[in-house]
């Protein structure tokens, strides 16, 4: 079994909270048995997969398989090109790990999505803009780092693809098993 999820904001990509109070997805009622397949950080929004299907694991883990991830993701500031071109020539340096090239881009206008709850913060003085970044590899925090590395600390991430799999219609807190087709878009 593979499963699509949009997960929502403060939601632990886990079954046990750390701590009391915490959201998990224990709370989203999937199948027995199946686990997360990566991750997306507490603060973090959109496609998550989940199966019971090791094999699945390792096609869309493994660095080797270079295996992308788009993710739409809200910047405090507006970027020059030369930030742009730095998050997509790769480099930069994240304690000890190098970044790998990835396409970058400024959206032209703001993702359709609606607004998070609690809200992003929102400062009068400081403008924003949404990028777009495709990504082969999955440090840990590695968009929001490497968006403060080039002075555009992020504000809001959500990952919008996996392959060609699109989160699409899926709203905050729904999922639904992968047809054959879908899987297909995985690979």
């Amino acid at each position: 079994m593979l499963i699509a999820f949009h997960k929502p904001y403060g939601v632990l990509c886990q079954f046990t909270p750390d701590q009391p109070g915490q959201r998990t997805l224990a709370e989203f009622g999937f199948p027995k048995r199946v686990f997360p397949i990566g991750r997306l950080d507490q603060d973090s929004e959109g496609l998550l997969l989940l199966g019971d299907e090791r094999a699945w694991v390792d096609r869309l883990l493994d660095p080797r398989h270079g295996h992308p991830r788009t993710y739409q993701v809200q910047v405090e500031g507006i970027p020059d090109a030369n930030a742009i071109e730095r998050l997509a020539k790769g480099g930069i340096d994240l304690k000890g790990h190098r970044t790998l090239p990835c396409r970058a881009r400024r959206l032209d206008a703001a993702p359709d999505f609606p607004p998070r709850d609690p809200p992003v913060r929102y400062r009068k003085s400081v403008p924003d803009c949404w990028l777009e970044l495709i990504l082969t590899e999955g440090k840990n925090r590695q968009v929001r780092r490497m968006t403060a590395a080039v002075g555009n600390p992020t504000l809001r991430l959500i990952r919008v693809a996996i392959g060609t799999l699109p989160l699409a219609k899926l709203g905050r807190g729904e999922w639904r098993e992968l047809s054959e087709e879908d899987r297909a878009r995985l690979r």
